[in-house]
């Protein structure tokens, strides 16, 4: 029991000098540096520099063994200013770990270091800290760099704190978990003029309001009701005085979907409604889109070791398996595409507070620690038993 108390103060000290400490995308110097550290403590091999600031450590199974699994926690943080008060607030300005990567990456070093004092595992275990999560692909150039050439593995794992699942719970399903994000751009090119005399001008704004309602019938009039999807305008840029109709306005968001089909439906849908109501009133649209992240998509077989790691740990009432995929997108995507595997959900608990992920009032919620440690473990346990 005292040694479980350590372990557990320990990893949470861990979490909140993360917390006090983010760094953003591709500059998780500081952090991927403590990681290191605390690797090469615990006597496992450990690689830098993977995609700039990732790390992988192994854990080498007996001479002669092949098979291997990797587990992945992603390290990064958000470009928001956080407004909590606690002591372990971030003391970087405009930066915070508000979606609990500093859990993350806390929890995986404890499972590191529980594994690292066994000596009877039959296999290896690669442990991936992963930069650039949070939009930039850090996964993505973790595998471009050959990450699945040099930690070859059979599976690979990955895991996110959810808000609103009661801590000591989890969530897994076969397939979809999370959906591809795309983005998209319209440059509505119009006809400026004084705002007194409007029939002079093409007024951009006017059509980038049409657009905006427009766009809505993509997901609700082209893609089928069983399909899921959704495209949201999120910012509108046009103008820079009261007297003055502009001439041109811009217009960004995003497009989420679990299909390829559904993807480039949207793309082609977006476009043509783009140019074509630009043109009923005179205008043009320049149009483009782009594909961030694909859908993370978990294999079967990988969700049902999931499923059995964690009712091991917290019993079957405790895992749910019918919860729906998330519109949220997750660059382990990109890991998934190259190695079969799964992404579980665990539960950080209570909203309450405004304790939403990118919320600037967010935290992880230490209580959980010890459930993400001893699941990574279990979940060794249960891949080298079958």
């Amino acid at each position: 029991m005292q040694s479980f108390d350590r372990e557990v103060t320990e990893v949470r000290e861990w979490r909140r000098e993360l917390h006090r400490h983010p760094e953003l995308a591709f500059d998780e110097v500081r952090t991927s540096r403590f990681v290191a550290e605390k690797l090469r403590s615990f006597g496992l091999e450990v690689t830098t520099g993977i995609a700039k600031t990732g790390v992988v450590a192994t854990l080498r199974g007996p001479a002669g063994s092949t098979k291997a699994l990797a587990l992945r926690a992603d390290m990064d943080a958000l470009p928001i200013a956080e407004e909590n008060t606690f002591d372990h607030r971030s003391v970087a300005p405009g930066i915070m770990h508000a979606c609990g990567h500093d859990g993350h990456t806390a929890m995986l070093l404890g499972a590191a270091k529980r594994l690292a004092a066994r000596t009877d595992l039959p296999g290896s275990v690669h442990f991936i800290f992963q930069p650039a999560e949070e939009g930039e692909g850090g996964g993505r150039a973790m595998v471009r760099e050959g990450l699945f050439e040099r930690f070859s593995a059979a599976a690979v794992f990955g895991m996110h704190n959810w808000p609103g699942l009661p801590v000591g719970h989890f969530a897994v399903r076969a397939g979809p978990m999370m959906a591809a994000s795309d983005v998209f751009e319209v440059v509505i090119k119009g006809r400026g003029a004084h705002g007194a005399m409007p029939d002079q001008a093409v007024d951009p704004i006017h059509i980038g309001a049409e657009l905006v309602s427009a766009a809505q019938t993509v997901v609700s009039r082209k893609l089928s009701p069983l399909e899921p999807a959704v495209v949201s305008v999120t910012q509108f840029h046009a103008g820079d005085t009261w007297g003055v109709i502009p001439e041109q306005a811009l217009l960004r968001g995003t497009a989420r979907s679990f299909t390829p089909e559904a993807s480039r439906l949207i793309e082609e849908q977006l476009e043509q409604l783009s140019r074509s109501i630009a043109e009923a009133h005179g205008a043009r649209a320049e149009f483009s889109y782009g594909r961030r992240y694909p859908p993370t998509i978990n294999s079967e077989a990988e969700a049902a070791l999931c499923r059995k790691a964690a009712e091991a740990l917290v019993g079957t009432e405790s895992v749910h398996t019918d919860l729906p995929p998330s519109m949220g997108a997750e660059d382990f995507s990109f890991m998934l595409g190259e190695v079969p595997g799964a992404y579980v959900w665990l539960g950080n608990g209570p909203t309450e507070g405004n304790c939403l992920l990118h919320s600037p009032h967010y935290d992880f919620n230490d209580e959980a620690v010890h459930f993400g440690v001893s699941y990574w473990v279990a979940l060794v346990e249960h891949f080298f038993a079958e």
